[in-house]
């Protein structure tokens, strides 16, 4: 092929990257591809990529000749530094104007960082989150793009037409805003899904241990409520998994082991909610139950020796309790959900990024591992009210939990009195509980803290920002530390 003549280029050829460049492919794109073990490019181009305009190139070098300008250079390599040392392995063949794109999932201030970095020598960048695992990138992700507003215009059109598409043809893909945005709205995507599967898990437990359901069972309940308000891919796969037998015959899920693995991006969504003050609690709290599940040996001992009520089947009203364990799960996903776009109104306000909330659930509605129905409303909300303060807040939100708040409560207390344990449930309900609440006991705290430590607070006879401190010994003198933050 002649050089000049492919649309775009794509470094890294795991399973995600190829189904990528098959899916531009697919869609009139022609496509250079570069992998730094050369083999894997002959090995694509002669297998998966057979019959294609796919081309292959064996140094960036020659990637960078087959591209037309402005080039773009995609890269689907492992976060971190390798990610950097890409970009230095092709920069010397790219010049102003061109633009790089980073589809990995990347840490949003290493992407602040390099989208600054590659201005200063005059080339785009792109940082851009990518969702729905292999078959998503083959037949269309949830694509989610940031960085240098410039390089837009020059992606779009790739970038919409590989995306996945709603009802009404619009494409799950939309410049999300300057710098890391795209890859941090893909961290908290992430984020949001580590709190999805941590919520059907417990759900599954539940739903086993009180009423000793079988996985067809099981599978046969979560088919019923992915017909409902619960529709997502999530509750889709996990009908499927509940249905999957072994060679032997028997349910594949009783013989995986009870220990999970996370690549980060959990993690990361936890530390920048403490990092801006934000209370993210069900994401935080479904890292540290992966976390425990992680203690296998440990957990194996305990059973031995720490002693807890019996799991006795003594749920008669079976129909009804099913019910409420679905109303749970509802009800906990919307405060993930809530507190998921809690952080990204506050790193929005940190960054000083304009973000579109009501276009992120629209990114969101397809394609990527969170997508559901559920989106639609939180798209409907922000569009209602683009300054919406918290999804908790907004009538479909505020009506449903009203609604299904009793049943959240059975399901919980049900679970802590045979044992089971639900820990994305209790903090859901509990940040819920938190947030209505007119008044907490955080003015014990905060006496606590004056007493101690001379931390000051403020008055309810007052007005918010004059700060107080009490002698509360007699002997503690009038000197204050520094005002709080709050």
């Amino acid at each position: 092929m002649a050089d000049g003549s492919c649309d775009i280029g794509l470094i890294g050829l795991a399973v995600m990257g190829q189904n990528l460049v098959l899916n531009m492919n697919d869609h009139g794109y022609k496509v250079a591809v570069f992998n730094r073990t050369t083999s894997k490019v002959d090995e694509f181009i002669n297998n998966e990529a057979k019959g294609t305009q796919v081309v292959g190139a064996h140094s960036a070098e020659e990637l960078c000749k087959l591209l037309k300008r402005p080039r773009r250079v995609m890269l689907m390599v492992k976060a971190g530094d390798v990610v950097d040392q890409t970009i230095e392995h092709v920069l010397p063949y790219l010049e102003k104007g061109d633009i790089i794109i980073d589809g990995g999932n990347s840490l949003f201030t290493d992407s602040n960082r390099r989208r600054k970095q590659l201005a200063e020598k005059g080339i785009l960048f792109v940082g851009t989150g990518v969702s729905g695992g292999e078959e998503g990138a083959r037949f269309g992700p949830s694509i989610m793009p940031g960085g240098d507003p410039a390089a837009w215009p020059h992606v779009k059109e790739i970038f919409q037409a590989i995306s996945a598409k709603v009802e009404d043809g619009s494409p799950c893909c939309d410049w999300v805003g300057p710098d890391g945005a795209g890859h941090y709205v893909k961290m908290v995507h992430n984020g949001i899904e580590y709190g999805d599967i941590q919520l059907i898990c417990e759900a599954y437990q539940l739903l086993q241990d009180a009423l000793g359901l079988t996985p067809d069972e099981l599978s046969e309940i979560f088919a019923e409520w992915n017909k409902g308000e619960l529709d997502s891919y999530l509750i889709e796969i996990t009908t499927k998994i509940f249905a999957k037998k072994d060679d032997d015959g028997k349910p594949m899920i009783d013989k995986i082991l009870d220990t999970a693995g996370q690549k980060g991006t959990g993690k990361w969504t936890a530390i920048s909610a403490l990092d801006l003050g934000q209370p993210v609690t069900l994401i935080g709290e479904s890292v540290f139950a992966r976390c425990l599940s992680a203690l296998k040996n440990e957990r194996v001992a305990a059973s031995k020796i720490l002693q807890g009520p019996k799991k006795v089947l003594t749920i008669s009203e079976k129909k009804a309790f099913i019910e409420d364990v679905r109303r749970a799960l509802y009800c906990s996903k919307m405060v993930s959900y809530a507190q998921g776009y809690m952080l990204l109104r506050a790193i929005e306000a940190d960054q000083k990024w304009e973000l579109n909330m009501g276009g992120i659930a629209l990114m969101w509605r397809g394609g990527c591992i969170i997508r559901s129905v559920f989106l639609g409303n939180i798209k409907a909300a922000f569009d209602k009210n683009p300054k919406l303060q918290n999804l908790l807040l907004d009538e479909f939100f505020s009506s449903a939990l009203n609604k299904y708040g009793p049943s959240w409560r059975k399901a919980i207390i049900h679970a802590i009195e045979i044992g089971v344990p639900t820990p994305a449930f209790s903090t859901a309900l509990a940040f819920y509980d938190g947030y209505r609440t007119e008044r907490l006991p955080a003015n014990l705290l905060q006496a606590q803290r004056d007493f101690f430590g001379a931390h000051t607070y403020e008055r309810t006879d007052k007005p918010r920002g004059e700060y107080f401190h009490t002698n509360w010994t007699g002997q503690g003198g009038r000197v204050s530390s520094t005002t709080y933050n709050a």
